[in-house]
């Protein structure tokens, strides 16, 4: 993923690998008050009464309503409208280029958004003032509150417009963003009890049960989760994302580059140029399916074919930034699930 302030990894390369950096100075919430804790504070309905939420940078959002103009980076605009929540603004991956949504859209309709912005560095302020927006949100990469693709450059004037709240998806394991954004939701007046939600949390757990027992069953299958550009490989760590980091602590035997390599890659991947990508043994290998990163099928390189998980038939679909919506996470935790299940040790 893109760091502004790190200019010797490419831009491509950074999306690519799924890692994230610091991308500068703090986006500083406004209108709000700094707490040294984070966690949800006490909230009214959306219905009527004051309005606020302790974000994970520990910073308190509070308005005398609950937010309607809601602006929100596309991925989290994907989960609260899972939830039941709309927004009126959107920035960040969000149609592709041939018009149709971006996978990080989710179930959106992106005809009824407005799109400030669709490609990293793209966020068109004068847009954003024009919604007269209540609350900006996105997520979080770093430990430093940054607020994912709110330009480095135009930061100042964004955070000037309204408050904004960050849900952090730094070094911690899906559950907890889960659940993050499920207080989120709720306190903007989505529905919580309804059948879908419910649901789709009691399939969330069952799916990562299934997940726990299929590792337990298959100690030996090996994991690599990549990333694909046309000059690297990306070998994802998995002591960073949300996604691996839970897979991994549910017993999944993963391929893990050693601190050293993945230094270059800010502790979250290693770069292998294509003539090396042998380098690892893996049985299933998990492939970034955002549209920065080259997807498997239009790989062309000779020696990302002659790998035995890629001849075996044994490559699935990784999203790198889960739509943070139990609905969008159960289908990731059950493929991996079933993949580990059916594959046979190539490696």
């Amino acid at each position: 993923m893109s760091n502004a302030r790190t200019a010797r990894f490419s831009r491509r390369g950074l999306l690519a690998a799924g890692g994230a950096l610091g991308l500068g100075a703090l986006v500083t919430a406004c209108g709000g008050e700094d707490s040294k804790d984070g966690g949800s504070e006490s909230t009214t309905g959306a219905q009527s009464g004051p309005w606020s939420f302790k974000d994970d940078r520990g910073k308190s959002v509070k308005l005398d309503k609950a937010p309607a103009n809601i602006v929100a980076f596309t991925g989290v605009a994907a989960a609260l409208y899972d939830y039941g929540v709309s927004v009126k603004g959107v920035f960040g991956p969000t149609k592709t280029q041939d018009g149709k949504p971006d996978v990080q859209a989710g179930d959106m309709d992106i005809s009824k958004v407005t799109i400030l912005g669709n490609t990293w560095d793209q966020f068109n302020v004068e847009k954003y003032a024009a919604l007269a927006p209540d609350v900006l949100i996105s997520t979080m990469f770093d430990d430093a509150g940054t607020l994912w693709y709110v330009p480095e450059a135009s930061k100042d004037k964004i955070a000037k417009l309204a408050p904004s709240v960050g849900i952090s998806v730094y070094d911690r394991q899906i559950t907890a963003p889960l659940q993050r954004m499920w207080e989120l939701a709720e306190s903007l007046g989505g529905d919580m009890k309804s059948a879908k939600a419910t649901d789709a949390k009691k399939r969330f757990e069952e799916a990562s049960e299934r997940l726990r027992k299929a590792a337990k069953a298959h100690p030996d299958i090996k994991v690599m989760a990549g990333s694909a550009s046309q000059e690297l490989f990306y070998v994802s760590g998995t002591n960073l994302s949300i996604d691996l980091e839970y897979f991994k602590a549910l017993g999944v035997n993963f391929v893990e580059p050693p601190e050293k390599a993945k230094a270059e890659g800010g502790g979250w991947f290693e770069s292998l140029s294509w003539e090396n990508v042998d380098k690892y043994k893996a049985d299933i290998i998990m492939m970034d399916d955002r549209s920065s990163a080259i997807q498997p099928a239009d790989i062309t390189e000779a020696t990302w074919k002659k790998l035995p998980a890629v001849k075996a038939g044994q490559v699935i679909a990784r999203s790198a930034e889960p739509i943070l919506s139990y609905d969008k996470c159960v289908p990731l935790v059950e493929n991996l699930a079933k993949a580990i299940e059916t594959a046979k040790k190539v490696s």
